[in-house]
């Protein structure tokens, strides 16, 4: 569990690090974790106004030291308070799930919606398209047949990541049908699906699996898995 803590520990404080607003990413984190600047202020042992001037830019960019005292803070509370961030953190990060068959999990700085994401990956909407302006938080992106062949249920539903609200991206798609089947088969339904693959229309079964579930069902245009990663990536910004 330590191992898993501390792989927590070092995805927050990168994204944290990464971000060309860390203010703003620090106070993302601060709130995911249902944390007030109060109530941060005196688990780091400083005044309020220093998270607050951190959070709004007035203050320079926190160095690595005081990024981990954040960070540590963040899991401290999250702990005292049971868990339920943490919890859902090694869900992902607890079993590593197979390289070959997961491209890519990532959250975005902040939401986006499905609209963006739609744009971003040249994408044709096949169902729901009036759910399209709803909220999404982060993607994950896997090569379909190995995902279908190779991963269990408790292997999907570490595909979410932090949270259901996320756009589920399959490539290597021929028909559609086999991913619907999957998503529906795990009872777990991410906020968008997004196709990618050598296939002119989706399936009519996957059609209807979309649109019992209600989710937005998405075909990307873009003629390679590098640029669907390029568009996603651009979102996460």
């Amino acid at each position: 569990m330590a191992e898993v803590r501390e792989r927590i520990a070092r995805w927050i404080a990168g994204d944290i690090t990464i971000s060309d607003d860390p203010g703003e990413a620090f106070k993302r984190w601060r709130e995911r974790f249902g944390m007030s600047q109060t109530l941060l202020a005196k688990v780091m042992r400083v005044s309020p106004s220093v998270i607050s001037d951190y959070e709004a830019g007035r203050r320079k960019s926190p160095g690595a030291a005081t990024i981990k005292r954040m960070v540590d803070a963040f899991l401290k509370v999250d702990e005292q308070q049971g868990g339920k961030v943490s919890n859902t953190f090694a869900k992902v990060f607890g079993t590593q799930l197979p390289p070959d068959v997961v491209l890519e999990i990532r959250e975005f700085g902040e939401p986006t919606n499905g609209k963006t994401i739609c744009k971003a990956v040249d994408g044709d909407v096949a169902a729901n398209k009036d759910l399209l302006s709803q909220k999404l938080f982060g993607y994950t992106i896997i090569d379909s047949y190995k995902a279908v062949l190779g991963l269990s249920v408790d292997d999907f539903r570490r595909l979410y990541g932090l949270t259901t609200e996320r756009a589920l991206v399959f490539t290597g798609v021929t028909t559609g049908r086999s991913p619907m089947v999957a998503v529906k088969v795990i009872g777990i339904t991410p906020g968008m699906v997004i196709l990618h693959g050598e296939l002119k229309r989706v399936d009519a079964l996957g059609v209807k699996i979309a649109e019992l579930l209600r989710v937005p069902l998405v075909t990307s245009r873009l003629p390679s898995v590098g640029d669907l990663l390029e568009g996603l990536r651009k979102c996460a910004r």
